[in-house]
């Protein structure tokens, strides 16, 4: 493992080919990223920059970037993508470059595989699934149990062995620039490790086969889903950089309705919960989903924690937790809000402030169609507080706080008990429409 003072010194090696970079542009982030690579710096080996975001706390966040070549691997199959990624025991760095789309949902023969597949053997059905638990004879005071729970559990297993790949902590995973580099159908997971890097990679189409029936979800009930694209879970020093995130090529439209409710087989895009902390999400694209970053899984989730820096990405057609915060310290800044419906997914809120979460909302554009409510940008449940400034509605200075607190009897708290100061990159929100089409999301960055 690399020890802090090793990350450090690589850290500081990668600002010396950089900080130019960063005194001409302003620490602006899309300058810096090219003309690091400009400057010879490894795409692989990139680390985060100082300053920039929680993950630059402390160590900072350097991924595998002392990788040695036997733990440097080139992959294009969901086979190779998993022996690359070895054993979250071993915590050598190592750096995983994906060339190509990778189908999470295709066996070591690379063999694609469904859904009937996963419920082989297992009993599981969904007719008898529906008939077993059905509200008008099943009730609606308790979760499902029996040989049908049962059964779609198992079969739900038997998906997650093959869709969930777990990060080992000092790791880089990267997508290969010119190849279409992501995951289709399946889940990263960087879950109780420390340092690590996930970079211009599509994550796309990650589903669950097997959604469970909670009659007690709400007033009505509500299918509920397993697998985000991206979860970092008790994580730790987390860069989650120019990716980008999609339900494509299934929309939520198309879903079907079961005792009245959306059967939803989509959960978060990249959650971060169970108390992981110092994480910078930056230069992300976020389209075509529903609840899109969950912070804090509870209320009661770390207190201390989910400290994390949200800049520079671009969010469209998201319906909702863009993201939800609870209890952390979160800095959101320089992001792009297109609330105009996409694909079916209509915007209910933008940014949800609740369980005393503590957020900092600054020099973010939104775009709004006309006649839009600005009440509905935010959200919160009377505990949470965001302060900010700079944030521009359709070009024009907007205090989102105040329009949501005229509206709301659950008002937003307007200060913080913190001040940022892991700021690289920020600017005014004027020019970001324009400048974030083009250096977002993966297939931007370029190899050195």
């Amino acid at each position: 493992m690399a020890t802090p003072s090793h990350r450090r010194s690589l850290r500081s090696r990668r600002l010396l080919v950089v900080s130019a970079a960063v005194v001409a542009a302003g620490a602006g982030a899309a300058t810096l990223v090219m003309n690091a690579n400009a400057g010879g710096v490894d795409l692989y080996r990139q680390t985060l920059a100082a300053k920039d975001g929680w993950a630059s706390s402390g160590a900072g966040t350097t991924g595998g970037a002392t990788a040695d070549i036997a733990h440097v691997f080139t992959v294009s199959t969901r086979a190779q993508l998993v022996k690359a990624l070895g054993s979250v025991s071993d915590t050598a760095p190592r750096i995983i470059k994906v060339k190509g789309t990778i189908d999470a949902n295709t066996d070591d023969s690379g063999r694609k595989l469904t859904c009937a597949d996963y419920s082989a053997g297992t009993g599981y059905s969904l007719s008898a699934y529906l008939k077993a638990y059905d509200p008008a004879s099943y009730g609606t005071s308790k979760l499902p149990s029996g040989t049908q729970e049962k059964a779609r559990a198992a079969a739900q297993s038997k998906q997650a062995k093959n869709i969930v790949f777990k990060v080992p902590a000092n790791t880089s995973v990267v997508g290969v620039p010119g190849t279409k580099a992501g995951i289709t159908g399946g889940m990263l997971q960087v879950q109780n490790v420390d340092n690590v890097i996930v970079r211009n990679l599509a994550f796309s189409a990650t589903e669950d086969c097997f959604p469970q029936w909670d009659p007690t979800d709400g007033d009505d009930g509500n299918w509920n889903s397993d697998y985000d694209s991206l979860t970092l879970r008790g994580a730790t020093h987390v860069w989650a950089d120019h990716n980008s995130f999609t339900d494509a090529a299934h929309f939520d439209r198309a879903n079907p309705k079961y005792y009245g409710r959306e059967y939803q087989i989509h959960d978060g895009a990249l959650d971060i919960t169970k108390g992981s902390d110092l994480v910078t999400v930056e230069r992300n694209q976020f389209t075509n989903h529903d609840k899109t970053m969950l912070i804090g899984s509870s209320d009661t989730d770390s207190t201390g924690k989910l400290r994390v820096s949200i800049h520079h990405n671009v969010w469209k057609g998201i319906v909702q937790r863009a993201p939800l915060a609870r209890i952390g310290q979160v800095h959101i800044y320089d992001n792009v809000y297109d609330t105009t419906t996409l694909n079916g997914y209509a915007p209910l809120y933008s940014i949800n402030s609740r369980a005393r979460a503590q957020v900092v909302a600054e020099d973010n554009y939104w775009k709004v169609p006309s006649g839009a409510k600005l009440a509905r940008l935010l959200s919160g449940d009377g505990t949470g507080s965001v302060a900010g400034r700079g944030n521009l509605v359709n070009g024009t200075a907007t205090d989102l706080v105040a329009a949501y607190n005229a509206a709301s009897s659950k008002k937003l708290r307007t200060t913080v008990n913190w001040t940022p100061t892991l700021t690289a990159g920020l600017t005014s929100a004027k020019n970001l429409p324009a400048e974030l089409a083009t250096t977002t999301g993966a297939a931007v960055l370029t190899a050195s």
